[in-house]
């Protein structure tokens, strides 16, 4: 594949609703059977990707792999998932230079000012087709700006039905992590939620209204009417939509990657596969384990980066409520080796906003306390599973099935508010945890 450094390398590209390309696929099962793969690393891309952002993120990603395998007789192979995420042009990701329209846009929100610009209308378009008037009105009252409670009502309700499933669709069985149902943002009083979303991106350093001082303590956090809240539904808007890829990666794990990744044994009886995804692809590949045949053993490693989803997601009880259990609980028995998440308290999209837009409703003057409940597993590794280990970046990684928290905060730290280091993902040493957590390359 062009552009993608790393040799032997496939694409394996699937729609909304799972469906894997079959000509991709079958290149895919042929290809690991003829190159006599030892093993097989798997990389699904999350939230802030469209194609040709998600190339450039395997290119970089699988960079120092063959350094790192040099002398060691393994022949690996790569894989790069694409799956319909959405790219938001205004969250710039390290080290890749942004284009002139993300600067732009970086540059207007920055200022405080919440737009709809052009470029990120038409991934919302890409997203989630068929729904070109309705992003016209919520440009048009993003624009506008009204001093009123009922615009608030109205663009909540358009972000609702914007994110909104039909009825057969699969991904109506992906909505949860832990038991929780819709998150708050999505049934709570609307100009509250604005409310609280506005002074979530205060306290990671975002200006919500032009001229607006950086530090929340150097002047009241709200007033000037209700039109300094409008930075905070451009948030609901991004949110919603982040709810809305986060269900899809579920929905395209296990019905789409699961179901192939359950096929390789049967081209290549010895390959041993490692997956590993990024935010909400970290979902994705822990949802592919569901899609895999009870008895496969061919899966000896996983590795979330950045997790965005439920840090309770792999328990057997929840802590807040012991009659449920997180909807992925049990499936890190399906792998052949470990469970590893590397997460960082640098970054923000976890550190505040996932939580916040799960809880909501309640105290908007505190964002910390939610993790308790409301947290994601890449800003504090995966919670309440019996016997998880816990280590830093750089120490000896157990190869033993079971849970691995590593705390990779030490490289995991450079980004821009209000997303954080969230995509700071691109160093070898954590290349270095997928191959050491897989034994690739070892006896």
């Amino acid at each position: 594949m062009a552009g993608v450094g790393v040799k032997p390398y496939w694409e394996l590209t699937c729609d909304a609703d799972g469906d894997v390309d079959q000509r991709q696929r079958d290149a895919l099962l042929a290809g690991v059977a003829r190159e006599r793969l030892t093993d097989l690393v798997v990389f699904a891309h999350g939230w802030n990707n469209d194609r040709s952002t998600a190339t450039r993120l395997y290119t970089r990603f699988f960079e120092p792999f063959p350094e790192l395998l040099a002398g060691s007789g393994a022949r690996v192979g790569y894989v790069g998932v694409i799956w319909p995420a959405m790219r938001f042009t205004d969250e710039p990701i390290p080290d890749f230079d942004p284009s002139p329209p993300a600067r732009a846009t970086a540059g207007a929100t920055a200022a405080g000012e919440p737009v709809l610009e052009d470029a990120l209308r038409h991934q919302l378009a890409q997203a989630f087709p068929g729904r070109d008037m309705l992003l016209e009105r919520l440009a048009q009252l993003l624009s506008e700006r009204p001093d009123a409670r009922s615009a608030f009502d109205e663009f909540a309700r358009l972000v609702r039905e914007l994110v909104s499933v039909r009825q057969d669709s699969p991904d109506l069985l992906f909505a949860a992590d832990s038991g929780d149902g819709l998150p708050g943002m999505l049934t709570d009083d609307p100009l509250e939620v604005c409310e609280v979303f506005t002074a979530a991106l205060r306290s990671t350093g975002v200006a919500v209204w032009p001229g607006d001082a950086m530090d929340a303590e150097q002047r009241p956090l709200f007033g000037g009417g209700l039109t300094r809240k409008w930075s905070g539904a451009r948030e609901l808007l991004r949110q919603g939509a982040y709810y809305a890829i986060k269900r899809r990666a579920g929905t395209v794990g296990q019905l789409g990657l699961g179901p192939v990744l359950g096929r390789l044994p049967g081209e290549a009886a010895e390959l041993r596969v490692h997956l590993a995804g990024h935010s909400f692809g970290a979902r994705l590949v822990s949802y592919a384990l569901r899609g895999l045949p009870p008895d496969a053993r061919h899966v000896k490693s996983v590795t979330l980066l950045q997790g965005a989803f439920s840090h309770y997601a792999f328990c057997a009880e929840l802590p807040h409520d012991r009659t449920l259990a997180g909807t992925l609980d049990g499936v890190q028995d399906r792998i052949d080796g470990p469970l590893v998440c590397c997460y960082s308290r640098h970054d923000e999209a976890l550190r505040t906003f996932y939580p916040l837009a799960s809880k909501l409703a309640g105290d908007s003057a505190s964002f910390l306390g939610l993790f308790d409940r409301w947290g994601a597993n890449g800003f504090d590794g995966i919670q309440a599973v019996p016997g998880t280990r816990r280590v830093r970046l750089g120490e000896e990684l157990p190869t033993s099935p079971g849970c691995v928290n590593v705390d990779a905060s030490a490289v995991v730290r450079r980004g821009a508010p209000p997303a954080g280091a969230h995509s700071d993902i691109c160093h070898p040493q954590l290349a270095r945890v997928i191959l050491e957590a897989g034994r690739i390359g070892r006896a």
